[in-house]
C-alpha cells in the first residue's frame, strides 16, 4: 500500500458565539476563517484525515502540502507511521514548521489505520478505558460572581471539576481562586491555568494562594521558554505543576521539564501541540516511567482517543465559554466522556464539508453515545 495523494481542503469555520478570552488582553476565540482538512489517500482506497482550525490554517496548510508534505509522502507506506513521524521532525529542522502542524500528518495516518482495521483509533493504540470524567475548563469572565455561577451550573450538569482561566492578575486571580474554593467546598477538584500570563514573582504569589486553597494542579503560569524558571517555581510553591503544553519538542522537551523537577503533577499530552498521536503517546509513556500524570490537553476529537488510550491521564478537558453553561455534546449526563465507537478518528461535526468529506465527518451517535 502506497500513499498516492495528499491534499488540503478548505472548510469554513464560523466565529464563536459569543466570543471569549483566555485572560485579559489575550483573545481566546478566533474570528470566522477558513480551516483546513489534510486528506491522505492510498492506491488501495484507504484514506485518513486531520482537521486544522488555527487562524490562517487554510493558507498555511495549502503551502505546506505543496512545498513539504506532498513531496515527502507520495509513494510512502502509510503504515510506517514511526518512520514518517521522524521524517517530519527532520524536515522541521529546515522548514521550522508551525507547532500545531507537526502532528497533522500523524493524526491523519492514525485515522487511516483505524479505518483500515475497522476500529476506533484508541483501540488500535491499545485501549485502556471506555470513559473518563470531564472537568469544565472556563474561559475568562468579567467578575467573581460570574465565575461562581458558571461553576454552579457546570457542577449541576455533572462535570467533575472546574479549571479556571482567570484574568492574568496574580492578586485578583488569587482572590477568585480562594472565593471559588470557599463556594464549592473542599470535595470538588479545582485547577488553575494561567495562560502564560505571569513572571516568576507573580507566579509564586498566586501559586501559594492556590496551594492554600487545595487546588489540584497549577498550569502554564509562565511562558514555557525557561525551564529554569519553572524549576524555581516548583521549589517555591507546594501546589503541583502541570507543564510542557505549548513548548516545542514533544517528549524530548517534556523530558527536560521532568528531569528539572518542574513537572510535580505531570506534563501535557495532546495531538495538536505535542507532535500528533505518536508524540502524545511517547510523552505519556515517558511520564508514566516517572510515575507522574500525562493530562490530555484540549477537546479536539483526536484527544478523545488519547483519553481512552493513555493510562496516566485523569480528566477530559471540556471547554465552557459562556455564562449560560451547556454540557458539551460529547459529555454525558454523568459528566463522562464516552469512548468513540466508529472506525478511525473522523472530523468535527457541524461544519459545511464538501461532498468528498461528508462520509467521514463525526455525525451524532456514529462516534459518541453521548452526542
Amino acid at each position: 500500500m502506497k500513499i498516492t495523494h495528499v491534499e488540503s481542503i478548505r472548510v469554513h469555520v464560523p466565529a464563536a458565539d459569543p466570543p471569549f478570552n483566555w485572560r485579559a488582553g489575550l483573545a481566546g476565540s478566533p474570528p470566522a476563517s477558513d480551516g483546513a482538512v489534510l486528506r491522505i489517500g492510498t492506491d488501495d482506497g484507504a484514506e485518513g484525515v486531520a482537521f486544522f482550525s488555527r487562524p490562517g490554517a487554510a493558507v498555511m496548510l495549502d503551502d505546506l502540502v505543496e512545498r513539504v508534505f506532498r513531496p515527502e509522502l507520495i509513494g510512502r507506506d502509510p503504515l510506517q507511521r514511526e518512520y514518517i513521524w521522524h521524517r517530519i521532525w527532520e524536515l522541521d529542522r529546515i522548514h521550522e514548521l508551525p507547532l500545531p502542524t507537526l502532528g497533522l500528518i500523524d493524526v491523519a495516518l492514525w485515522d487511516l489505520a483505524g479505518r483500515m482495521y475497522d476500529q476506533p483509533t484508541w483501540q488500535v493504540l491499545g485501549g485502556y478505558r471506555t470513559s473518563l470524567p470531564a472537568y469544565a475548563s472556563t474561559s475568562t469572565f468579567d467578575t467573581i460572581e460570574e465565575f461562581l455561577d458558571v461553576a454552579d451550573q457546570a457542577l449541576a450538569l455533572g462535570y467533575h471539576g472546574i479549571k479556571l482561566h482567570a484574568w492574568g492578575d496574580a492578586r485578583r486571580d488569587a482572590e477568585l481562586s480562594i472565593a471559588l474554593r470557599e463556594h464549592v467546598g473542599d470535595a470538588v477538584p479545582l485547577m488553575y491555568d494561567g495562560s502564560a500570563g505571569f513572571d516568576l514573582p507573580d507566579a509564586i504569589h498566586l501559586g501559594r494562594a492556590l496551594s492554600d486553597a487545595g487546588y489540584l494542579w497549577y498550569e502554564e503560569p509562565m511562558r514555557e521558554f525557561s525551564i529554569n524558571a519553572y524549576s524555581r517555581l516548583a521549589d517555591a510553591v507546594d501546589i503541583p505543576l502541570l507543564v510542557a503544553e505549548t513548548s516545542d519538542g514533544a517528549h524530548m522537551n517534556s523530558a527536560d521539564f521532568i528531569s528539572s523537577g518542574a513537572a510535580t503533577f505531570g506534563v501535557r499530552a495532546s495531538a495538536n501541540l505535542r507532535g500528533g498521536i505518536t508524540g502524545a503517546m511517547r510523552t505519556a509513556h515517558l511520564a508514566d516511567a516517572y510515575r507522574i500524570r500525562a493530562e490530555v490537553h484540549g477537546s479536539d476529537l483526536p484527544n478523545h482517543h488519547l483519553c481512552m488510550a493513555i493510562s496516566n491521564t485523569t480528566y477530559y478537558e471540556s471547554l465552557v465559554t459562556s455564562t449560560n453553561v451547556t454540557r458539551e455534546r460529547y459529555v454525558d449526563a454523568d459528566g463522562l466522556l464516552q469512548a468513540p465507537t466508529a472506525p478511525g478518528i473522523s472530523l468535527p461535526a457541524g461544519l459545511d464539508y464538501p461532498a468528498s468529506l461528508r462520509h467521514i465527518t463525526d455525525v451524532d451517535e456514529r462516534h459518541h453515545p453521548a452526542a
